[in-house]
């Protein structure tokens, strides 16, 4: 981000982007950020998805910082739910201010998931460079900070967040790496998000 920058803060409700909002919101007057928010309502919880809107209603009203809301409801397609989830947000996003840069809260965290995913999947060094630090307009400042440190940090400042009943869903592979692989990885190397998620940066730059 750049002195000035319009930014606008994706935000589920969810850890990672009430304190990505949270860390943009403190930003703001050292970096003389114009800083919005965009929640999508995917509709795929029904009375829960309302909730998560319901409370990036009153978490943004609180602190005065102006946000639009989208409603869709998405259908699964190609590669699934997931994807097409992602798809929509994405869209969204990218139809409002087109001057403004986008801040996604993907964490170390998921980076090493992602990466996991390709491999089980099968993909190149692209694939194994895991997410894009920063992709058009739209950047991703908390890829170097992992979930641990996500939830410290929201404790630190007293920050409430809601829960998203789908991660905990065994039907999505991510949702079993998260649950299922990703432990045995920090069992024997406790760094293990932070050490694949830099190293899929490396590959990134190599690549470049």
């Amino acid at each position: 981000m750049e002195q000035g920058d319009r930014v606008i803060c994706a935000i589920s409700g969810g850890a990672d982007s009430v304190a990505l909002l949270w860390c943009l919101y403190l930003l703001r007057e050292q970096l003389d950020l114009k800083l919005s928010a965009a929640h999508l309502n995917h509709g795929l919880r029904g009375e829960e998805s309302d909730r998560d809107e319901d409370f990036v209603r009153q978490l943004c009203a609180g602190y005065q910082i102006p946000l639009t809301v989208g409603r869709t409801q998405v259908q699964a397609q190609g590669r699934g739910l997931e994807d097409a989830a992602r798809r929509a947000r994405y869209t969204f996003l990218e139809s409002l201010d087109p001057a403004a840069k986008i801040a996604t809260a993907h964490t170390a965290d998921d980076n090493a998931e992602t990466v996991l995913l390709h491999l089980i999947r099968g993909a190149g060094l692209r694939g194994l460079g895991g997410i894009a630090p920063a992709r058009g307009r739209v950047i991703r400042p908390m890829l170097g900070v992992t979930r641990q440190e996500v939830e410290a940090f929201l404790g630190h400042w007293n920050l409430p967040h809601v829960e998203d009943s789908s991660n905990g869903q065994p039907d999505f592979l991510r949702n079993r790496v998260r649950s299922r692989i990703m432990p045995l990885l920090r069992q024997e190397n406790p760094r293990f998000a932070r050490s694949c998620s830099e190293t899929a940066l490396t590959l990134r730059l190599d690549e470049a």
